[in-house]
């Protein structure tokens, strides 16, 4: 059995917020909706923000940092995180990424290693359910090197 690969281009791409209160958002880029059993992000940190601590049971969340410079915490362990760092987060582990700078935005790909779990439909089901917006000029060039 034969089958065809997925191709997304830039134009399909949108940057989410699971809430109207996010400053934390994430360009969903694969996940089960193209037949992958982990979803796959471009998660962007505005200046000094944070996601509120949480967790997941049945899945371990890697974030490989691109730009920027922020911290993790993850149980009672503090970690700074710069460009080139990679960070996984255990299953089960309580965690909080944020970004540590006052002055600009933290990129990171991020892969949940599985996307069941507790939340109906998966974790890339309620960030695509959330508030949409374009990318903007400032991730096209720390995403993209145009």
């Amino acid at each position: 059995m034969s089958t065809s690969p997925v191709l997304r281009h830039l134009g399909d791409l949108k940057k989410y917020a699971i809430t109207a209160q996010d400053n934390v958002k994430q360009i969903y880029l694969a996940g089960p909706e193209y037949g992958c059993s982990a979803s796959v992000f471009f998660e962007v940190w505005e200046p000094g923000a944070s996601q509120p601590p949480n967790s997941h049971p049945c899945s371990a969340e890697t974030f490989v940092i691109l730009s920027g410079q922020g911290r993790a915490h993850c149980d009672d362990t503090t970690t700074d995180l710069v460009p080139g760092d990679v960070l996984v987060l255990p299953a089960g582990s309580v965690h909080q990424v944020e970004n540590s700078s006052a002055t600009q935005r933290m990129y990171a790909v991020t892969v949940m290693a599985s996307d069941m779990g507790a939340m109906a439909g998966g974790f890339a089901a309620l960030v695509t359910g959330g508030l949409a917006e374009d990318l903007d000029e400032l991730d096209l060039n720390a995403l993209f090197s145009r």
